[in-house]
């Protein structure tokens, strides 16, 4: 059996690459090393629209980007952590998208690979933070009592774990809050976002 697919072409996402993605039926895990629009397509998009999971992982960093917040927005699970160590897709559980030698991706099926790659996923996913749909964050109030307790906290110098014994949370979950605050806010980092709350007087009555 031929367990690897030469893909190899002078971009990211060639014909080739779109065809294997087109074929998915179940989910789709993706890795990007800097959230780049350039991994994400039509195909992906059409994916979505017929029922198709994708689960992403990208930096920190671009949380902030078009392309992420438009995947989301179409109904992908977006998670990001501090780093992401390689570009990869896996698709069904039975094919591996990596970088080709040259330029481009080269897609395998050799089970060891596909199992490899998935398990560098699965081993981030759950400790990633979640991105919150574009949507859901323009309809919500400002912050809650809570998120403010939080972001002032935060604000004055609290650490994660601090912040968490003090309001009664896990860490996870101040990790998650903090993630919906700055999405909300359009901060990059969180002394912006607590900058940008104060700024519009949210944490004028928590400032004792």
């Amino acid at each position: 059996m031929n367990t690897r697919l030469s893909l190899v072409g002078g971009t990211a996402r060639d014909v080739g690459v779109d065809a294997v993605l087109a074929s998915a039926t179940r989910e789709v895990l993706v890795l990007s090393t800097d959230g780049s629009v350039g991994l994400f397509g039509r195909v992906d998009r059409d994916n979505l629209r017929r029922g198709v999971r994708y689960r992403v992982l990208v930096p920190d960093s671009a949380r902030l980007s078009g392309g992420v917040a438009g995947l989301a927005a179409a109904g992908a699970e977006v998670r990001t952590e501090t780093a992401v160590p390689m570009d990869a897709l896996v698709v069904d559980g039975t094919t591996a998208l990596l970088p080709g030698p040259r330029a481009g991706m080269a897609a395998f099926r050799l089970p060891s690979v596909v199992a490899a790659t998935t398990a560098l996923f699965d081993r981030m996913w759950p400790a990633a933070v979640p991105l919150a749909p574009v949507e859901a964050v323009e309809h919500r109030e400002a912050l809650s009592p809570r998120e403010r307790d939080l972001l002032a906290l935060l604000w004055s110098g609290a650490t994660d774990d601090s912040a968490a014994a003090r309001l009664g949370i896990s860490v996870r979950t101040v990790r998650r809050m903090v993630s919906d605050i700055m999405n909300r806010l359009g901060a990059r980092s969180r002394f912006q976002a607590g900058a940008k709350a104060a700024d519009r007087g949210w944490l004028m009555d928590r400032a004792s």
